[in-house]
């Protein structure tokens, strides 16, 4: 597929955008000119906008791919996106750790019930006896904090900080965003199943979604094509090593793998029926924060969502600060699922509705705010409904 420079193409507008979307209610689901005529309307001002050097964009209709690769994975050598570019995910791994996580649960070796330190003993005595596994893979633990301290560096220094820590609220009234939190929940599902987390991901649970472009460590045959990130200054960067960094932000993958993910999610292909029970409960929503339900590593929204609900769900203050949460309760409708990702160079974003069967991943190797992806995917959505 032909690679688009977006400094080499003229910008269509908001105008444009909605133009087309007006002019093909139901021909841009089926007519790929037309999904690309949308697709570049909205991808390329907001790269021009927020200058981002590469993307690579997915999207899936009734289990029919498309991908639309934009600018470039290295800046000083112009290496073009395509859609086998890896890119950082960020956050949006804690998908695959929830997978991972219900999986387990599917084969018995877990609750979702159990106390965290039934599964790390390391833990007996301290504040996790009276923690679940679900409130730690919901952000409901009591307040444990969005990273890890800086003296955090080994699991000497892990297990003290763990036992030291105490909740600020009670287990399951507030949500707080931590990646403590889902890292704990992803190793804890990892030692139920008696082997590394890393072991399980690379050696089991990839290979059983059919995910061959996908990593924790990319290998060096494949580091030429690792995308450089870019940082504010534009800088190249690539993340770095922490404590429990695969479990809550350590997957590397391309455009074509994440959307075979997406696909899965929503039932597409032959999988293990243990295996497609557990992606389906990553989608569960267990408590409420606004107009967004809190799942295993995914949000969910009732579809169609309004874009200010996508927005505030997705805001700055959902992720930094503390929100009294309610049991969510059972969807009344279709849902949309997402979640966004992002490491010092890189911003991502999955979002699909599976009722629907249509699905949409951005990836970029620049950090750019949550609420352009958010726009960019609703946009892309909504003309594929034809709204």
């Amino acid at each position: 597929m032909k690679v688009i420079h977006a400094a080499k193409l003229a910008i269509l507008g908001l105008a444009s955008l909605l133009l087309l979307a007006c002019a093909h209610p139901a021909g841009v689901r089926d007519d790929p000119e037309a999904l690309r005529r949308v697709v570049d309307a909205t991808v390329l001002p907001l790269m021009e906008k927020n200058a981002v050097p590469g993307m690579a964009v997915a999207v899936t209709v009734d289990g029919r791919p498309s991908f639309f690769h934009y600018g470039v994975a290295a800046r000083d050598t112009g290496r073009a996106v395509t859609a086998g570019t890896l890119f950082e995910i960020g956050s949006l791994s804690k998908a695959f750790t929830a997978t991972l996580a219900a999986y387990a649960r599917e084969t018995g070796a877990l609750s979702f019930s159990d106390k965290a330190s039934t599964f790390m003993p390391a833990l007996a005595g301290s504040a996790f006896d009276g923690i679940s596994l679900l409130e730690l893979g919901t952000y409901t633990a009591g307040g444990l904090p969005l990273q890890f301290p800086e003296e955090v560096t080994d699991e000497a220094s892990l297990v003290a900080f763990y036992r030291n820590w105490r909740p600020a609220f009670p287990a399951g009234t507030q949500r707080l965003y931590s990646n403590p939190s889902i890292g704990l929940f992803g190793h804890l599902a990892a030692n139920s199943m008696g082997a590394p987390f890393d072991t399980l991901m690379e050696g089991r649970l990839l290979p059983m979604l059919g995910l061959g472009e996908t990593y924790l460590r990319v290998p060096p045959a494949r580091m030429g094509d690792y995308a450089w990130g870019y940082n504010r200054e534009l800088a190249p960067v690539r993340v770095n090593a922490g404590m429990l960094d695969a479990e809550a932000y350590g997957v590397k993958t391309s455009a074509r793998d994440m959307l075979r993910f997406v696909e899965a999610n929503m039932g597409a292909g032959r999988l293990d029926p243990a295996l497609r029970r557990a992606l389906a409960a990553t989608h569960t929503g267990h408590y409420q924060v606004g107009g967004m339900a809190q799942a295993l590593g995914w949000e969910t929204y009732a579809w169609p969502a309004s874009l200010d609900v996508l927005l505030a769900g997705n805001s700055t203050a959902m992720a930094l600060q503390p929100h009294a949460v309610t049991p969510a309760p059972p969807p009344q409708g279709d849902i949309l699922v997402n979640k966004t990702g992002s490491t010092n160079g890189f911003g991502a974003y999955a979002a699909f509705v599976p009722a629907r069967r249509i699905g949409v991943v951005l990836l970029a190797n620049r950090n750019y705010p949550n609420a352009e992806r958010v726009r960019a995917a609703h946009a892309i959505l909504q003309a594929l409904e034809g709204r």
